[in-house]
């Protein structure tokens, strides 16, 4: 499990961002805390959100995009291991 704080927030931003996303906070009519635009790499996050509810919608979106090999290879080995931990790691809400 990822604690809820700003830095895990961070860890987070700067994982998708070694995966080759764009991050954008910004209001909208979101049924869920985040979605991807449609195959462009960039994820729109509820910016309303407290915080352990932006965590947790990013988390949902990395454990169900598909990475390939490239972009694995571009992390180091603390990312590599931060994004296996939460591949395998199933949200309880």
């Amino acid at each position: 499990m990822i604690p809820l704080t700003t830095h895990s927030l961070e860890k987070l931003e700067r994982l998708f961002r070694q995966l080759g996303f764009r991050l954008r906070y910004e209001k909208g009519n979101f049924r869920t805390g985040a979605c991807i635009l449609q195959e462009s790499r960039v994820i729109v996050v509820n910016r309303f959100l407290d915080l352990e509810a932006k965590i947790q919608a990013l988390v949902e979106v990395l454990a169900d995009v598909p990475l390939d090999t490239v972009a694995l290879d571009q992390l180091d080995d603390k990312q590599r291991q931060f994004l296996l931990s939460i591949k395998q790691t199933k949200l309880e809400i």
